[in-house]
C-alpha cells in the first residue's frame, strides 16, 4: 500500500523527490486547474462553499487532535481561512499573483509552503483541513504532460503535439522548460537584489546629507537665537536707563519753573499792596499824609531796589538726548564674528567606502561651532624605501563628508580636515589613513586547467602593493553577459585557487581583488568547460628545438632545428630528450586526452613526474611512464617504457590518434587508438605525487593534443 501511495499523486504523500524545489512558477492558470477534472468542477465549488460556511459558524469548537488525527499523512501546518478563500475566490491571475509572494508581508518560508501547497493542489491534491476536497483519480487514468509548448505556454502530452493545436508549435521538454523557467526566475531575482543594494546606498547616502544639513542649520538657528536675544536684553535695558532719565530731567524743569512762579506771585502781591496803602494815604489829612508818606517813600525806596528775576530758570524746549547704542552695535557686530571652529574629528575609513580610484571620507563636529565650509587635505602615504617629496593636494567643501577621485588604485592616503567660518579656520584634525580598492585582476587564460570535477584559475594581481585577498565567482552560461553569480568563493590569499565545479557545463568565471577599502572592479572574463581535461603545454619545459603554438596545443619540431648542441643542464627544461611537459590539473581523479600523430612520425607520449630528470630520456627512469613510436626500414615499432623496460607487445594498426588515460583512483595509466576504440596496453603505477603529461618528437613533426573532450565509453572500462 505504501508503494502504491507514493506512485499516486492524489494521495497524502507527496510523489516529489525530498529534494525537489518548487520555485515561483505555475505553469497552470486557475482556470486550467478546474478543467482538468471536468466532471467535479462544479461539486468541488458547492463542497467549498459549503465547507466554509461551517467553519465559520464553528471554527473555534474544532477540535484539532482530531483533525491530526483524520488526517495524519498531510503533516502540513493549517492554511488560513482567509487564504484558502482566497485561492478559490480569486481570479487565475490574482490568485497567481499572490501565491507567487507579491502580496503583503510574508516571509520566504512562508511563501515556499504556499506554492507546495498551490503545486500540490494543481496536481490534483486536496488541502489538508477538509477531507471532502480529496479528488478522487479518474477511472481512466490520462497519461501526464510530459513537454512543454513554448507558443501556447502550457505543458501537453506527447500525444497531443501532433495534433492541429500543436501541430507547428515549438515544444520543449516540460524538464527543460522547467530549468528555463528557474533560471528566468533567478536572473530576475538577481539583478532585484542588486537594484535592492544600490537603492540601499543611495538611501544611505541621503540620510547622510539630510542629517549633516539638519545638524549645521541647528546650529545656526540656535546661535542666531543666542545673539538676538541678546541684543533684545540689551534694549530693553537702554530702553529702561532713558526712560529714567528723561523722568529726572522733567521733574528738575518743572520743580524750577513752578519755584519761579511762586517767587513771581509773590511779588506781584506784594506791589499791589503797596499801590493800596499809597492810595489809601493820598486821602488821609496834609498832616497824617506827611508823617505816613516819609515812612512810605523808605519802604518803596527798598522794594524798588529789589530786583525781580523775570529769566526763565528752565527754556521749555525739549533738549535732544543723544542714546548710546554703542552695546547694541557690538552685540551685532557680534553675529558677524563668531568664534573660529574647534578642530573637526576625522573618522576612521567604512567598510567598502573605496574604488579603484575614489574614496569617501568623512569627518564630524563635537561642539556648536558655526562653520561656513572645510578643508579637505590628503596626500599618500610616504614610502619609506622612496625619499621623493609627497604633493598635497586640497579641496573645499561644505558638508561633512566628501568623495575625493582620480586616485590611484590600492594605495594609502592620508587625509585631515580644518573647519573655516568668517572669524578663521579651525586647528587641523588628527590625520586618518584610507586605501583605494585594488584595480581588477588578470585572468590567465593560457594557465587554466580544469577536468570534469574542478578548475585551476590563476590570475595576476595587477597591483605594485599586496592586497587582502581575492574572490572568484563562477556563472553557468555560456557568455560573459549572463547575470546572476551563480557560486562565490572568497578569501583566497594568492593568485590561484582550485575550485570544485559540476561536470558537463561551461562556467563564465571573473575574479575581484578585495582590500581593508572595498573591492575592485570584475576582471576580464574567463570560460572553463568541464567536459573533460583541459591543459595548456609548458613553455618553461619545452627544449630549444621545440616550438609551441600560439594555442598551446601543438608542438612542432622543424628541420633547422634539428642540430646537435650541448646545452647546460637545467631541472625545469629539457636538455637531452626533445621534449615539453603539459600543466595538468591536480585533482586525483580521472584524466582523459588524445594526441594527434602521423603515421612515419617518430614520437613519445606519456607522463612524468614534475621532477623528472631533463638530461635522460622519457622512460628512461622510475619517474616517467611512456609510449614511444619508431619508423624504421618501413615497419612501425611501439614501445612502452618505464624504467628502461617494455613489455613485448605488437601493434598491427599504426594508431593515428592516441587516447590517454590518466587514472589516480585505480593507480592506472592506459593507451588506446581513439580511432578504432582499441586498447594497447595499461600500466600498473603508484602515482604518490601528481603527474603532468609529456611528449618528445624524435624527428622533425608535430604533435597536437586534443583535451577538454569527454571520456568516451570504451575507455570507462578500464
Amino acid at each position: 500500500m505504501e508503494e502504491e501511495a507514493e506512485e499516486e499523486p492524489g494521495l497524502g504523500r507527496s510523489a516529489a523527490p525530498k529534494d525537489f524545489h518548487f520555485y515561483h512558477m505555475d505553469l497552470y492558470d486557475s482556470e486550467d486547474r478546474l478543467q482538468l477534472f471536468p466532471g467535479d468542477s462544479s461539486r468541488i465549488r458547492r463542497e467549498v462553499t459549503q465547507a466554509e460556511d461551517d467553519r465559520e459558524l464553528g471554527d473555534e469548537f474544532v477540535d484539532e487532535h482530531r483533525l491530526g488525527t483524520l488526517y495524519p499523512s498531510y503533516g502540513m501546518r493549517r492554511r488560513d481561512p482567509g487564504r484558502e478563500q482566497r485561492d478559490w475566490g480569486l481570479s487565475g491571475e490574482a490568485a497567481e499573483a499572490e501565491d507567487l509572494g507579491y502580496g503583503g508581508g510574508q516571509g520566504p518560508l512562508d511563501q515556499c509552503q504556499d506554492l507546495r501547497e498551490a503545486y500540490r493542489y494543481t496536481h490534483g491534491r486536496a488541502s489538508e483541513e477538509y477531507e471532502c476536497y480529496v479528488i478522487p483519480e479518474e477511472e481512466d487514468e490520462e497519461e501526464p504532460a510530459d513537454v512543454f509548448c513554448v507558443t501556447c505556454k502550457t505543458p501537453v502530452r506527447t500525444v497531443e503535439k501532433d495534433f492541429d493545436t500543436h501541430k507547428e508549435h515549438e515544444v520543449t521538454p516540460i524538464s527543460k522548460a522547467l530549468e528555463h523557467a528557474k533560471d528566468e526566475i533567478h536572473k530576475n531575482m538577481c539583478k532585484l537584489e542588486q537594484q535592492i543594494i544600490e537603492m540601499e546606498n543611495f538611501a544611505s547616502h541621503l540620510e547622510e546629507v539630510f542629517i549633516t544639513v539638519e545638524e549645521n542649520f541647528g546650529r545656526q538657528e540656535q546661535n542666531f537665537e543666542c545673539h538676538y536675544n541678546g541684543i533684545l536684553e540689551t534694549l530693553a535695558q537702554k530702553y529702561e536707563e532713558k526712560i529714567q532719565a528723561l523722568g529726572e530731567k522733567k521733574r528738575e524743569k518743572l520743580e524750577a519753573l513752578y519755584g519761579q512762579l511762586v517767587s513771581c506771585g509773590e511779588n506781584l502781591d506784594a506791589c499791589r499792596e503797596l499801590m493800596e496803602t499809597v492810595e489809601e494815604m493820598c486821602h488821609e489829612e496834609k498832616v497824617e499824609f506827611l508823617k505816613d508818606a516819609v515812612a512810605m517813600t523808605d519802604r518803596l525806596r527798598k522794594f524798588l531796589k529789589t530786583k525781580t528775576d523775570v529769566e526763565l530758570s528752565a527754556q521749555p524746549e525739549f533738549e535732544d538726548q543723544t542714546l548710546d547704542f554703542s552695546d547694541v552695535e557690538q552685540l551685532m557686530d557680534a553675529i558677524n564674528t563668531i568664534p573660529a571652529p574647534s578642530a573637526p574629528v576625522i573618522n576612521p575609513q567604512a567598510p567598502n567606502s573605496a574604488t579603484g580610484s575614489s574614496v569617501r571620507v568623512c569627518w564630524s563636529l563635537y561642539s556648536d561651532d558655526t562653520v561656513e565650509s572645510y578643508r579637505l587635505s590628503y596626500r599618500p602615504v610616504q614610502d619609506s624605501s622612496s625619499g621623493k617629496d609627497r604633493a598635497e593636494f586640497t579641496m573645499m567643501v561644505k558638508e561633512t563628508y566628501c568623495s575625493v577621485t582620480n586616485l590611484e588604485p590600492n594605495t594609502q592616503y592620508e587625509f585631515w580636515v580644518t573647519a573655516q567660518n568668517r572669524t578663521g579656520p579651525s586647528p587641523s584634525s588628527e590625520h586618518a589613513v584610507y586605501m583605494t580598492a585594488p584595480s581588477p585582476p588578470s585572468i590567465k587564460t593560457e594557465a587554466i586547467r580544469s577536468c570534469e570535477e574542478a578548475a585551476l584559475i590563476c590570475w595576476e594581481s595587477g597591483n605594485l602593493n599586496p592586497v587582502d585577498s581575492y574572490t572568484v565567482e563562477l556563472i553557468q552560461a555560456e557568455t560573459p553577459e549572463a547575470s546572476g553569480v551563480t557560486e562565490s568563493v572568497v578569501g583566497i590569499p594568492t593568485c590561484e585557487s582550485l575550485i570544485q565545479l559540476q561536470p558537463k557545463h561551461s562556467y563564465t568565471i571573473f575574479v575581484r581583488a578585495l582590500n581593508v577599502g572595498g573591492t575592485s572592479a570584475r576582471s576580464e572574463p574567463a570560460t572553463v568547460h568541464t567536459t573533460g581535461s583541459y591543459f595548456h603545454l609548458n613553455k618553461d619545459t619545452c627544449h630549444p628545438w621545440l616550438t609551441i603554438s600560439e594555442d598551446g596545443f601543438t608542438v612542432v619540431r622543424s628541420e633547422k632545428k634539428s642540430f646537435r648542441k650541448e646545452l647546460p643542464p637545467s631541472k625545469t627544461q629539457f636538455t637531452r630528450c626533445v621534449a615539453v611537459m603539459g600543466k595538468l590539473i591536480p585533482v586525483r581523479g580521472r584524466h582523459y586526452w588524445e594526441v594527434e600523430v602521423a603515421e612515419h612520425l617518430d614520437y613519445t607520449v606519456g607522463v612524468a613526474c614534475e621532477d623528472v630528470p631533463k638530461q635522460e630520456d622519457l622512460g628512461a627512469n622510475s619517474s616517467s611512464w611512456c609510449m614511444r613510436h619508431t619508423f624504421v626500414s618501413k615497419r612501425h615499432r611501439y614501445e612502452f617504457l618505464h624504467n628502461r623496460r617494455t613489455p613485448d607487445i605488437r601493434i598491427t594498426v599504426a594508431p593515428q590518434k592516441i587516447g590517454v588515460l590518466l587514472d589516480y583512483e585505480n593507480s592506472k595509466l592506459s593507451f588506446f587508438n581513439a580511432d578504432i576504440a582499441q586498447h594497447l596496453y595499461t600500466f600498473s603505477c603508484q602515482l604518490h605525487q601528481f603527474v603532468h603529461p609529456c611528449f618528445s618528437l624524435e624527428k622533425s613533426g608535430c604533435l597536437k593534443i586534443c583535451n577538454g573532450i569527454s571520456m568516451p565509453k570504451h575507455v570507462t572500462f578500464f
